[in-house]
């Protein structure tokens, strides 16, 4: 074979093999791009889950395998409803289950201390790790660390037909302290106050509220204490002078009591929910919606941060806590947060 001949031979099977992997190429753009999957290639997409909505949920997280119990707050409670079946979906082999104490209600004090006796993997907390709690860790041979994944309010709840047009923080504590004990105090209708909380032992809510509202006093004799919050906003719903706190998910939604504003002083009551306020008589088909704005800025006067607790030992339990509260720092996730009535805290 000459040398020309065998060149153009060459040749045509070089044209040949680009016109072949031209039409593959042409062919797997239009297969890929049909079917939508073309817009969630990345650098790495397999670090990446592709929603049927196109959102795209982060799956570089050390997540393990196996059934991890955790528990806890109860405000949590509207975030484990939107977060927890994405986990389940997205990576089946890490299963979860919320475990309630035999003895007491859920809480966030409950939820540590079943921590620390080795019943959870991880809890859920609306309040900081207390120095007891840190130190019987170390007693038992490991550390604690709380992870911030979402901004809360507390919220106040009244009867809906209290008229009144808000409440200062001196007022706000007055009542709970039992200085004030009529609504006529606080330029209201004269009727008595009737405080409802839950106790001490059981809510991160209501440690959160002694510690930060109440500052050194304790409560007074006239609060009534109740176990739960849905028991609470019943009693207050029923009683004309009752009033309530609690997380501003659990409040500001509700049909049967009405949320209340709350000020620095009286010349600036800033309202947990977004304004204007909707009426209760349209509830539920409107209900009221919290005021992220106002808890984001600090503008609102009493706002927490909601924490994972991680059992730092070097095991699984921390490996669990660790890849839950990640997962709950993704952007993904904090979308999720904020429709669950929370501030995102990113």
């Amino acid at each position: 074979m000459s040398p020309k001949k065998a060149t153009n031979e060459t040749g045509i099977l070089v044209l040949t093999l680009a016109i072949t992997l031209g039409l593959l190429g042409g062919i797997f753009w239009w297969l890929t791009n049909r079917s939508g999957v073309i817009n969630s290639v990345t650098k790495n997409p397999s670090r990446q889950i592709l929603q049927s909505n196109g959102a795209i949920f982060d799956q570089t997280l050390n997540v393990p395998s196996g059934l991890f119990s955790y528990g806890g707050s109860t405000t949590w409670a509207p975030i484990r409803k939107e977060v927890d079946p994405k986990i389940q979906q997205f990576w089946p082999q890490f299963q979860l289950r919320y475990t309630q104490p035999t003895t007491s209600p859920p809480g966030s004090g409950s939820g540590i201390k079943m921590l620390l006796d080795n019943q959870l993997a991880f809890s859920q907390s609306s309040r900081s790790i207390k120095d007891e709690e840190y130190e019987k860790a170390q007693q038992r041979g490991f550390k604690l660390k709380e992870i911030p994944v979402a901004i809360d309010g507390i919220a106040i709840a009244v009867n809906p037909s209290l008229k009144i047009p808000g409440l200062t923080l001196a007022q706000f504590q007055d009542i709970y302290t039992g200085k004030l004990t009529n609504w006529q105090q606080v330029s209201g209708p004269n009727l008595p106050i009737t405080a409802y909380s839950r106790s001490l032992e059981e809510g991160g809510t209501t440690q959160f509220f002694e510690e930060n509202v109440l500052g050194k006093e304790k409560f007074g004799s006239n609060v009534k204490f109740i176990s739960t919050t849905t028991q609470a906003l019943k009693e207050v719903a029923k009683n004309p002078g009752g009033i309530y706190y609690a997380s501003a998910p659990e409040v500001v939604g509700q049909c049967t009591v009405k949320p209340l504003p709350l000020g620095r002083i009286s010349d600036e009551l800033i309202p947990p929910y977004k304004e204007p306020f909707v009426p209760l008589q349209e509830c539920p088909q409107r209900r009221n919606q919290i005021n992220a704005a106002a808890f984001q800025k600090g503008e609102y006067p009493i706002t927490r941060r909601l924490f994972v607790i991680v059992k730092q030992n070097e095991q699984s339990d921390q490996q669990a806590g660790e890849a839950y509260a990640n997962f709950l720092l993704t952007n993904q996730s904090q979308e999720l947060i904020a429709k669950a009535g929370f501030v995102r805290i990113r």
